[in-house]
């Protein structure tokens, strides 16, 4: 069981037995979900939809013991936009590189030095399909924007009261005026 089933058994899988790679030859993969799981997918990353996806590489040995993932990932997805939640296409690429050290050492909470990002323990079965959907999680656009989407100023206030502007938010643009004056006593302030 990956960490990926302990945390959606409904997503797909796709495990390759790290032996089989580690100090042998290169094991050429491709993750090409149908449209069931693609629908899994899209539901576990909140999108809209999710028409196309695929994360195709390979798994190569590195060194003696340690284990190189190369993939590249192509999707087509359906965010709801930021502002509006209107549908947002967005066709995304992307290449993934990860080092599997057999090793491998966690580092102790007292060092300062922060270890490589793609260096990970070399785990027994490693499973394309979860590093594949984490690869698009981490490639999706953060604030999804569709065309013509604009945030725009929103005033509330009492019946009554002046609605606060942005303006009236910035303590500090006042300080402009008051400095060129300060530089120009003679000229009358704007």
């Amino acid at each position: 069981m990956t960490e990926t089933d302990a945390v959606n058994p409904n997503l797909p899988t796709q495990p390759y037995r790290s032996a089989l790679v580690s100090g042998r030859k290169t094991l050429r993969f491709s993750f090409a979900p149908d449209a069931a799981a693609r629908q899994q997918i899209a539901a576990a990353l909140d999108l809209l939809d999710l028409p196309e996806f695929s994360f195709k590489g390979e798994l190569a040995p590195f060194g003696r013991a340690d284990v190189m993932l190369r993939a590249d990932l192509a999707a087509l997805v359906v965010q709801p936009c930021s502002v509006t939640l209107a549908p947002v296409r967005s066709k995304l690429a992307d290449t993934t590189e990860r080092r599997y050290a057999y090793d491998y050492a966690q580092p102790d909470a007292d060092e300062m030095e922060i270890p490589e990002d793609d260096i990970e323990a070399l785990p027994e079965i490693i499973d394309i399909a979860a590093v594949a959907i984490e690869a698009l999680a981490l490639a999706l656009p953060l604030y999804p924007r569709a065309r013509g989407a604009e945030f725009s100023e929103a005033a509330f206030a009492a019946p009554g009261v002046a609605p606060l502007q942005s303006a009236d938010l910035k303590p500090f643009a006042g300080l402009a005026g008051l400095a060129d004056k300060l530089k120009n006593p003679d000229e009358p302030a704007t």
